[in-house]
């Protein structure tokens, strides 16, 4: 994993996630072949996001004797997925913290201002308690993810992380100046966004090729 000069942005270069996202990137890609191929990408980059996750010894019994062995408590995790596209990353990171909690905050983005619009949102109790990574595959605008954290930040969780396939320099610049204390992980920052907010090569619209729908 390779970070670029700020310490909270992190581009995950892992040769696996590279030559993953490629294979989504291509517009041929199916929709079956795409969603295999993001669970896949997901559950790789849970490794990298998860690696400062804390561990408690407990005791065990091998075939051979007690020992003292590391866990962790997955149970004070949560994964929070921006609705619809977020569903795509977050069973991926299922399969890697099964134990995680999940919660789900619902927006769309209004085609005119590009502003995201709540509908829906629902998270575990004591939040406080909790570490919480939010997953979306596309950092664009930034202002789903600005939401979405502002939302989640009023229930004091104890840290917030945010998880991307792919960004711009764009979306990096408005999470960070709103939540500079939010780190992002992404397999990519691209070149720019477009006049419709869409990145630039990209690979289109994720939750239209994760769900078959345009």
């Amino acid at each position: 994993m390779t970070s670029n000069t700020d310490p909270f942005v992190h581009v995950i270069n892992h040769p696996l996630v590279q030559h993953k996202l490629t294979l989504m990137r291509r517009k041929d890609a199916s929709t079956n072949s795409f969603r295999t191929l993001l669970n896949e990408l997901a559950m790789l980059m849970a490794y990298e996001v998860t690696r400062d996750m804390p561990t408690q010894d407990i005791e065990i019994d091998t075939p051979l004797e007690t020992m003292t062995a590391k866990v962790i408590d997955g149970k004070k995790l949560v994964l929070v997925s921006i609705l619809r596209a977020g569903t795509g990353i977050l069973d991926g990171m299922l399969s890697v913290v099964p134990g995680a909690r999940v919660g789900h905050i619902g927006l769309y983005r209004d085609p005119k201002t590009l502003q995201a619009v709540e509908y829906y949102f629902k998270m575990p109790k004591d939040m406080q308690e909790r570490d919480v990574v939010v997953v979306d595959p596309m950092l664009a605008t930034g202002n789903s993810a600005i939401a979405a954290i502002g939302r989640i930040k009023v229930l004091n969780p104890k840290s917030i992380k945010f998880v991307c396939l792919l960004t711009c320099p764009e979306g990096v610049a408005a999470l960070r100046r709103v939540h500079p204390d939010v780190a992002i992980f992404t397999a990519a920052i691209d070149r720019q966004l477009n006049d419709h907010g869409y990145i630039l090569p990209g690979l289109g619209d994720a939750g239209d090729r994760i769900f078959g729908t345009q």
